[in-house]
């Protein structure tokens, strides 16, 4: 039988010999879109990630058992499952890594656990994978969820997925994962209602894509324990199908176009195949795994996916895992891991969220120290020792002694400089003979340049070249553009044929290199982000004599980096497009200059802010998003109030997880930027506040792109006073309607809304999504027109706990309106706020009886400056006495209460009372009414911690009771906050224990 799949990981050493065993054995190979091989259905690698999950539908429930009812017929099925999961089991159990020095290790015992999380995204970056992950800090806040319950229901689902698509960049654990679901199948350990799982590899259909195939014949072609399957058993069965690699997949995958195909016997092309299963037209009940790169998620619609998950990484802990299990010894484990974490730039660390840069660290620094104590510092030079230790185990010699012919480097970097600008990571043996590259060539340094043969029943032997990751690619690329650049003067980045840049004396100036690098890298989406970074690096001194030393590279006069870092800083200075910046800074470290950071340093230190510069602000993101620094709370006020500054800190608010921006002199030029954040499919963001900026409709309008994105996730957003009226709350709800699940807070106080924009805003909150908690929208010009939509909207299945409608003309209309809110059993209200709504006896008699009726949630009332007589306190009393009530702060500041109403109060509240805090000041209570409340605060069951009675026109009688009270119950009350016209008030504030005001 065939091997059929790869890895998502590195190609460590062990790979390549688990390759010639399995050639050996009969089987073939392949490689997975991250570089790594893995046996049929084997995938080897490394493990461990994040993945993140986003449901968009359901379907078809899963046939866990088959229909048939002859005997024999199950005997034949479970005899097949059977020796299919033998053979699964056999080619999943080891973890191959790297070349076939390595060897491999059993996959449980070196296994680190994923870290799973709902959410994810199918929007395409423009930024090099390598970027998004460096500006990307809050990875793994989210609910943890199994890798084995990837393709099963969540708690809040009926029915499991149908067709998961998971994402995730080069080398970051995608095929591992498979592979460890595949293993724990096999074994009998997890999902075990499915009863077939047949995994294929894009790498192998590429190869049979212009043949003829029904699904039977193509099932059976690399499976050949199901070959006495017939078509009704594939009906009846539980089946899985993993295809792994979309980013490397040659087929058109048109679902438009295609015809249909119901059957399993049915010939036709590979692609036809594919296009019906996913689409769920083939073979409907089965189920559909599919991974591969984020910028591939565009093949597959939409509609054709239940379940998006991505695969992120190690988090810190299972970084720290990887090293003590990779590593033998544990004090060297320690070592490497303390070399990564001491730096103040921790770009290493970082990128060791990816499992495959683990590998070249772990195998780079465990070699090295076992021989010096001069560590790489960064990027390139890890590379550079990683090739060269390479080279030293391919040739089994002294790491000082290792004698290579440099032209075969130059040849795979040949290789690699060509397929990177047609944005290839595979190849064929067609692709190596055109940069004279031997198969013998490519066998002795598969360390760098792995080969995966398959054989197929005779029909196919192809063999299929990748580089072990991307960024080796990239490494080698860069090599062979720089040495061929000092070499002959040729400048392989120019539009032109081999520009020829070399003076009359032969001398060349890499300064004309750097320049042409650096806006190649500027005017690309991404492609040569990280090609720059190694490029420079490698124009260093240091990896220069290192690779002349070891390769014989011819020896040249050093060059200065100076007029390069100058270059580099103007751009930065000019550059607006803030992740780019990132990258130029990651340049800047590799050619050993942190000057623009030492600046930045310098002037926050001295509080000097005025004389830093924008370069210097994004000097900050970097410094802030690549050390220790804790961003997940932004506040721009600690920096600058401009929105200048925040433009250059974008990177900065895309890694926090909290943004206080509020009166910072922003207007709506930001809110682009703002909106671009919210819209990534990295950002963490999910508090914004940008109350107290002049942001107006255009602002608003512009920020609602960002609130409507799917990958938006904001939970708190407020934007009091931001000066916008009716079409920016129109545009505002709309977005919001259209994204409604994840918003908690809502802050739209100060703004000058009618009621048609209240009612905008109903239509959001009356979705079913809707799961909003708090809203604020005191001073807004509301009244019982916009209160009646606002009630009717909250009538629903509301989850709304706290309700601000405070300094609006409500009257007593919009008290009854809200009112009959309050009565409705669904209503949960905790907090409500309605100070300053000019309603009367009529429309308080309506809010106590509706309080009374439903008493047991809410814990806090303000009803504030209107003007309450004493018919409405008495009315309110009969709520405060119900047994159910849990008020536990009532205000009553200046609503004209007299000793009379008081009395109503404290008689209510001489019962089991929950009241915490009260606030009458304002009101002309007097002694009288202090020796009521006096007589309350002696009742063991009072729990009164906060009374305030400012201006309450209570002299030295009434302050004497109080004070006696509060001795005979001094447990609760905490603060007594007097104002009073009395000669003896600072005696009074001593007695009370409290400040003088």
């Amino acid at each position: 039988m065939g091997d059929f799949f790869t890895t998502g990981q590195a190609l460590d050493p062990e790979t390549a010999q688990f390759a010639e065993n399995q050639r050996g054995a009969g089987s073939t190979t392949g490689i997975a879109q991250d570089r790594s091989v893995v046996n049929q259905p084997q995938l080897t690698n490394v493990s461990a990630e994040t993945i993140i999950i986003n449901t968009y539908g359901q379907g078809p429930d899963r046939t866990d058992n088959t229909n048939s009812s002859s005997p024999q017929n199950k005997a034949n099925i479970k005899r097949c499952q059977a020796e299919l999961k033998s053979y699964i089991e056999n080619s999943t159990k080891n973890l191959y890594q790297g070349t076939k020095d390595y060897g491999s290790s059993p996959l449980k015992e070196i296994y680190t656990e994923l870290y799973i999380t709902k959410g994810g995204s199918r929007e395409v970056n423009n930024e090099h994978e390598v970027i998004q992950l460096e500006c990307r800090r809050n990875l793994f806040e989210e609910k943890k969820i199994q890798l084995n319950d990837i393709l099963n229901a969540f708690s809040n689902e009926d029915d499991p997925p149908k067709r998961v698509l998971t994402t995730g960049i080069a080398g970051i654990g995608k095929s591992v994962a498979v592979q460890k679901f595949l293993l724990d199948w096999a074994s009998g350990e997890a999902n075990q209602t499915t009863q077939f799982i047949f995994p294929f590899t894009f790498r192998d259909l590429n190869l049979i894509k212009d043949e003829p195939w029904s699904l039977m014949t193509l099932i059976v072609n690399y499976f050949d324990e199901v070959k006495d399957f017939s078509d009704s058993d594939y009906c009846n069965s539980s089946v899985l199908f993993i295809f792994d690699g979309l980013d490397e997949s040659k087929l058109p995958l048109n679902f438009e176009k295609n015809e249909m195909c119901r059957s399993v016997k049915k010939i036709t092309t590979v692609d036809v195949l594919l296009t019906n299963l996913i689409s769920g037209k083939l073979l409907h009940k089965a189920s559909i795994w599919i991974t591969g790169r984020p910028a591939a998620a565009a093949k597959i619609p939409p509609e054709c996916i239940d379940r998006v998950t991505e695969v992120r990484g190690f988090n810190d802990e299972q970084k720290q895992q990887y090293f003590q299990r990779k590593v033998s010894n544990n004090d060297t484990a320690q070592k490497i891991l303390d070399h990564l974490m001491s730096k103040p730039l921790r770009n290493l660390y970082i990128m060791c969220h990816i499992p495959v840069f683990c590998w070249i660290t772990a195998t780079a620094l465990e070699y090295l120290l076992s021989d010096t104590d001069e560590l790489p510092k960064t990027v390139t030079e890890m590379y550079t020792h990683f090739l060269v230790i390479q080279t030293k185990l391919n040739n089994q010699k002294d790491y000082q002694e290792v004698e290579i012919d440099k032209d075969v480097i130059m040849k795979l970097g040949k290789l690699a400089f060509e397929q990177l600008q047609k944005s290839n990571i595979i190849f064929s043996k067609k692709d190596l003979e055109s940069c004279k590259i031997s198969l013998t060539q490519a066998a002795v340094y598969s360390g760098v340049c792995t080969q995966i043969i398959r054989k197929e029943y005779g029909l196919h032997k192809q063999e299929v070249y990748s580089f072990i990751h991307l960024s080796v690619q990239e490494f080698l690329a860069a090599l062979y553009v720089l040495e061929t650049f000092l070499n002959c003067g040729g400048n392989l980045l120019s539009s032109q044929t081999r520009v020829k840049v070399a003076s009359e004396t032969g001398y060349v100036f890499l300064l004309l290199l750097h320049m042409q690098a650096v806006n190649t890298a500027l005017t690309k989406n991404g492609l040569w982000d990280l090609f720059l970074r190694f490029l420079l690096g490698l124009s260093q001194d240091s990896n220069q004599k290192l690779l002349q030393k070891v390769f014989g590279f011819k020896e040249r006069h050093p060059q200065s980096n100076k007029e390069t870092i100058n270059f580099i800083h103007e751009k930065i200075r000019r550059l607006s497009n803030t992740d780019k910046t990132i990258n130029l800074f990651q340049c800047l470290n590799e050619l050993g200059d942190q000057s623009l950071l030492e600046q930045v340093q310098k002037y926050l230190r001295s509080g000097d802010v005025g004389k830093i510069l924008p370069s210097h602000w994004s000097a900050l993101a970097f410094l802030l998003l690549v050390s220790n620094e804790d961003v997940d709370v932004f506040d721009l006020k600690k920096y600058n109030r401009s929105e200048e500054v925040l433009e250059r800190l974008l990177p900065v608010l895309k890694a926090s997880r909290v943004a206080l921006l509020s009166d910072c002199n922003l207007t709506h030029r930001c809110c682009k930027y703002i909106s671009e954040v919210l819209s990534s499919k990295f950002s963490g963001l999910e508090e914004l506040d940008l109350s107290i900026n002049g942001l107006h409709y255009s602002g608003v309008r512009l920020l609602s792109d960002g609130l409507r994105s799917p990958n938006c996730k904001l939970k708190i957003l407020r934007l009091a006073s931001c000066e916008f009226t009716e079409r920016g709350c129109a545009a505002l709800a709309s977005s919001l309607k259209s994204n409604p699940a994840h918003l908690r807070v809502l802050d739209l106080a100060h703004n000058f809304l009618q009621d048609d924009d209240v009612e905008n805003l109903s239509e959001f909150l009356a979705e079913p999504l809707c799961q909003l908690e708090t809203l604020t929208l005191n001073h807004s010009r509301m009244t019982a027109v916009g209160c009646g939509s606002l009630t009717i909207a909250l009538s629903g299945s509301s989850a709304i706990k706290e309700l601000n409608l405070s300094f609006n003309s409500l009257l007593d209309e919009g008290a009854i309106r809200i009112s009959d809110l309050l009565r409705n059993p669904q209503c949960r209200l905790e907090i409500l706020r309605l100070a300053s709504c000019e309603f009367t006896e009529r429309g308080c008699a309506a809010l106590a009886s509706s309080l009374k009726s439903n008493p047991a949630h809410l814990r806090v009332l303000d009803l504030a400056q209107n003007k309450l007589r004493d018919g409405d306190v008495e009315n309110l009393s009969l709520f405060l006495a119900e047994p159910l009530c849990q008020l536990e702060t009532l205000d009553l500041n200046s609503c004209t209460l007299n000793v009379a109403c008081l009395r109503s109060l404290t008689l209510a509240f001489s019962g089991s009372s929950a009241l915490k805090e009260l606030d009458l000041s304002e009101n002309r209570l007097m002694d009288e009414g202090a020796i009521l409340l006096s007589d309350w605060l002696r009742k063991t069951q009072c729990k009164l911690k906060i009374l305030r009675l400012v201006n309450c026109q209570i002299t030295e009688s009434g302050c004497a009771a109080l004070t006696s009270s509060r001795k005979s119950n001094p447990a609760h009350l905490k603060g007594l906050d007097l104002i009073l016209q009395y000669r003896k008030v600072e005696i009074m504030s001593e007695l009370l224990g409290c400040p003088q005001t």
